[in-house]
């Protein structure tokens, strides 16, 4: 019996996906729910299993081709006799195209003929060639002497106008190649916010002091009940959730002519990846534990790197915090994720002198970024908002307390 592999159906908000190089030939043996291919939408990757077990017979789309949910790409024979199809019959992908061959094959000169001993395609500097003979004693003449011909050497490359002298400036060979879907959302998404929204980014410091003395107090005991280390995010969080329930107009939204409110603080939380920057959701994160928000951030961190985070881990948010201080950012103006109306921006803790009490003494700071919708959120809003944070970071033992 013949079953159809068709492609998933996908999200309301991702329309096709690209396939990527098939993990399984024509007449390969599958198993039921093996990976057959891979699938990149402009938010994930998805797995395509098979649907059964069988000889793959076909593949109807190759590597590189956009499909749409529900079309068919490939087909499993599940008979005991199965006859693969031909690649005549059945496009092969192009990871599977049959190796070139090597043999050296002479290339056309000028005029036609054939030079030996040369590759098709090589540099004509590369090129084997036959030095002219000599002309000989006979057909220059009785007694005549002969000089031998100077073998003409490689024209020097020429210095470019502008190089300096005696510099030799040689073509910078370039690649090409297409953006991910991923990394053509995310731009799309960037500009988009740049364009549509009011953007304004009003900063804050914090003294890390009291959290970083916390992890040192906690944070084995902490590794050891939990099964996961104590880290800065759930601090950060626990804090911006608190800060969230004071000033709720950072956490709604515009929709339209509309102001859409949120209950929940639904916290995006930016991860970067080979493939791009990808905002998993921590759901109704202001009532989860720090264990259980440093848990859920680990595991995302795995399975961005990994590709496998879900459609629907990455769909909605409220508010998103951003951690540039991880690649040593020291200061920066975030974008904002839309529909979202804010964004937190993290940077990197540097020991500097503040005044406390009068006297000037060494700290832990880090500065804090709100970037915000100016069209929903007012300065005083967002300022107070910043605050707030601010002050939950540095008395920070509340942060630790678990539901």
């Amino acid at each position: 019996m013949r079953v159809e592999v068709r492609v998933p159906t996908l999200s309301d908000s991702v329309a096709s996906g690209t396939l990527l190089p098939w993990r399984r030939q024509v007449g390969d043996t599958v198993a039921r729910d093996d990976t057959l291919v891979d699938l990149e939408t402009d938010k994930v990757i998805l797995e395509i299993p098979a649907p059964a077990s069988g000889t793959l017979v076909e593949i109807a789309r190759l590597e590189g081709d956009s499909v749409t949910a529900e079309e068919i790409i490939a087909v499993i024979e599940t008979g005991e006799s199965v006859t693969a199809s031909t690649p005549s019959e059945t496009p092969r992908p192009a990871k599977a195209a049959d190796a070139a061959r090597t043999t050296p094959t002479p290339s056309r000169g000028k005029g036609g003929g054939e030079r030996e001993g040369s590759l098709p395609g090589a540099p004509v500097a590369m090129r084997a060639t036959q030095p002219r003979p000599l002309p000989s004693a006979r057909a220059a003449g009785e007694g005549a002497r002969v000089m031998p011909t100077p073998m003409a050497s490689p024209p020097s490359p020429q210095p470019s106008p502008g190089a300096g002298e005696g510099a030799n400036v040689m073509p910078t060979p370039i690649k090409r190649e297409p953006m991910s879907r991923l990394r053509q959302r995310v731009a799309e998404r960037l500009v988009a916010a740049q364009q549509g929204a009011a953007l304004l980014t009003t900063f804050n410091e914090v003294n890390m002091a009291a959290v970083n003395a916390l992890r040192q107090r906690y944070k084995a005991d902490f590794e050891v009940r939990h099964g996961v280390k104590l880290g800065y995010m759930s601090f950060f969080v626990r804090a911006v959730c608190g800060a969230l329930q004071q000033f709720p107009i950072v956490n709604a939204a515009i929709d339209g002519g509309d102001v859409v409110w949120h209950d929940d603080a639904d916290i995006g939380i930016a991860i970067s990846t080979p493939r791009g920057l990808v905002v998993p959701i921590l759901r109704r994160a202001q009532t989860l534990t720090s264990a259980q928000i440093e848990a859920a951030i680990a595991d995302f961190a795995r399975r961005a790197r990994d590709g496998r985070l879900t459609l629907e881990e990455l769909a909605g948010g409220t508010f998103s915090i951003t951690n540039g201080g991880v690649f040593g950012s020291l200061l920066s103006t975030p974008i904002l994720n839309p529909p979202q109306s804010a964004i937190l921006g993290m940077h990197a803790i540097q020991e500097r002198p503040v005044a406390e009490h009068g006297q000037v003494v060494i700290r832990p700071m880090m500065y804090l970024a709100l970037t915000y919708d100016h069209r929903l959120i007012d300065g005083r809003d967002a300022v107070q908002f910043l605050v707030a944070v601010k002050a939950a970071l540095e008395a920070p033992e509340a942060l630790l307390e678990e539901h």
